[in-house]
């Protein structure tokens, strides 16, 4: 199945326009006219955006459509155009409601089977809505399970995050919950763990800190303890657990040559911000293979960049 990790880039210039007034538009355009090519190079607003992220990713043949960023609106325009061969899971993080961003989970109905979902914070209290100390945002994980239709003997978890973009020691502690809910899952469910979300660390540098965590580099450090003890584990069962990056596993030739996710809406020439901070794992228990990796370009033909990050597509095997 084909899974993708997309940052949207949030609502920031809402406006009234329906999906319905913007297809009614995309319609009364003749498809066999070349369009005028705009090069725009900034952001535009998200009734502009929407139908080029749907048309791209439902032209890819996606399963699992895990994204980060989407306030209320996005989410419903999402399912809107993606149609009712789909679901979603996810709550918005300041209340656990609708309120702020999202980090939903699409699924198709026909492929996939949800028995289960929570979520839970990335911060000192993760069972209620909270914010980490020094922090920019409220940050939260959408956990699922799922099983496939046709064979529910093969199931697998998924969690999906974005991850605080000023805090350091939040997303050290961020990747240490997922850690410890991860090893969890893969003890309880003898199944396959996959983990997808914008990190906001690279997998080098000063700032890899939660990626070094996730992936067994460097020790988690201490999390909320009524955390620790429901999602527990006996010390000999999967004691060397960590994620492995998707990147790394899929076969050389059936990975993409373009590396970085985040463009932060400059020109296609201008690489002065780009880096990899989106990423796709998969837990170290086994279950699953990685069949190709791809990070896709966000700029169509006529210029419109549809976010300031790049889509993130793992043809993964259950």
């Amino acid at each position: 199945m084909r899974f993708v990790t997309y940052n949207l880039r949030f609502d920031s210039m809402p406006d009234n326009i329906t999906v319905q007034t913007s297809l009614s538009a995309l319609n009364a355009k003749d498809p066999l006219l070349q369009p005028t090519f705009l090069n725009l190079t900034k952001e535009q607003p998200w009734s502009t955006r929407r139908l080029r992220v749907a048309e791209h990713l439902l032209g890819e043949g996606i399963v699992i459509a895990d994204f980060q960023e989407a306030l209320l609106r996005q989410v419903k325009d999402l399912a809107e155009l993606f149609g009712s061969e789909w679901s979603w899971i996810g709550v918005g993080r300041d209340d656990g409601v609708n309120a702020g961003e999202f980090s939903p989970i699409f699924y198709k109905n026909s492929e996939l089977r949800l028995l289960s979902n929570d979520s839970f914070w990335l911060s000192n209290t993760p069972f209620e809505p909270s914010k980490f100390p020094g922090a920019g945002s409220f940050r939260i994980c959408t956990a699922a399970h799922f099983e496939l239709v046709g064979d529910p003997s093969r199931k697998f978890t998924l969690l999906n995050t974005h991850l605080d973009d000023q805090s350091d020691a939040q997303r050290r502690l961020a990747a240490s919950l997922l850690l410890t809910r991860s090893r969890f899952e893969a003890v309880n469910t003898n199944a396959p763990v996959i983990i997808t979300g914008d990190f906001n660390s690279p997998s080098t540098g000063t700032d890899s800190g939660a990626y070094e965590i996730i992936t067994g580099a460097t020790p988690p450090v201490a999390i909320n303890a009524t955390f620790a003890a429901k999602f527990a584990v006996k010390g000999d069962q999967l004691p060397d657990f960590k994620l492995l990056d998707l990147r790394a596993e899929a076969p050389r030739r059936s990975v993409s040559s373009t590396f970085a996710t985040f463009t932060g809406f400059t020109a296609p020439n201008d690489a002065s911000d780009w880096t990899r901070i989106d990423f796709i794992f998969g837990g170290s228990n086994g279950g699953w293979m990685a069949d190709a990796y791809k990070v896709e370009t966000s700029i169509s033909d006529d210029g419109l960049l549809a976010s300031d990050h790049r889509p993130v597509f793992a043809d993964v095997s259950i």
